[in-house]
C-alpha cells in the first residue's frame, strides 16, 4: 500500500467514525423516544385519563390482550377502557424494560410490569405481566399499531 493511499484512509476514519456515531446516538434517542411513549400509555391511564386512546394508538391499532378471546380493534380499546375506568383504577405501576428494537420507522418493544388496581369497594390488587409493543413512528411522534400480553395470572 502506498503512502497516499495510507493517507487516504486515515483521513476517511474520523468521517467514518462521526456517522457511525451518528447512526448509535439515534439508535439509542429512538429507543429512549420509544420507552418514554409507552410509559406515557402507562401514566396517562394510571391518571384514569380517558382521552389517550385517540392520540396514542394509530387507526388500524390492533390489541390482543390475554384476558380478550380476540385482538381488538381502536374503537373496541375505547370502550373497554371507558368501562374499567367504572369499574377499577390503577393506583401504581412499574414497567421493567426488556428489550426495544426499533428498524427505520417501526419499534418492538418487550417489557414486564407490575400494578395495582384499586376496584369500586377499595379492594386493591397486585398483578404482574408481560408486554410486547409495537409502535410506528408518526409526524404526531411514535404511537402504538399493536400489542399483546397482560397479567400472569
Amino acid at each position: 500500500m502506498t503512502t497516499r493511499s495510507m493517507l487516504s484512509i486515515a483521513a476517511m476514519l474520523p468521517v467514518m467514525l462521526v456517522t457511525l456515531t451518528g447512526f448509535a446516538q439515534n439508535e439509542v434517542s429512538d429507543q429512549a423516544d420509544v420507552w418514554s411513549a409507552i410509559e406515557a400509555q402507562w401514566t396517562a391511564n394510571e391518571k384514569n385519563d380517558g382521552k389517550w386512546i385517540e392520540p396514542m394508538l394509530t387507526d388500524d391499532f390492533q390489541a390482543w390482550e390475554k384476558s380478550s378471546p380476540a385482538p381488538r380493534t381502536k374503537s373496541s380499546m375505547k370502550m373497554w377502557d371507558r368501562l374499567n375506568r367504572e369499574l377499577s383504577r390503577t393506583v401504581a405501576h412499574e414497567l421493567y424494560p426488556l428489550a426495544i428494537v426499533v428498524r427505520d420507522d417501526v419499534a418492538v418493544a418487550h417489557y414486564l410490569f407490575t400494578r395495582a388496581v384499586e376496584d369500586k369497594e377499595g379492594n386493591t390488587e397486585i398483578d404482574n405481566g408481560r408486554y410486547t409493543d409495537i409502535l410506528v413512528r408518526t409526524d404526531d411522534g411514535w404511537k402504538f399499531l399493536a400489542w399483546h400480553g397482560g397479567d400472569d395470572s
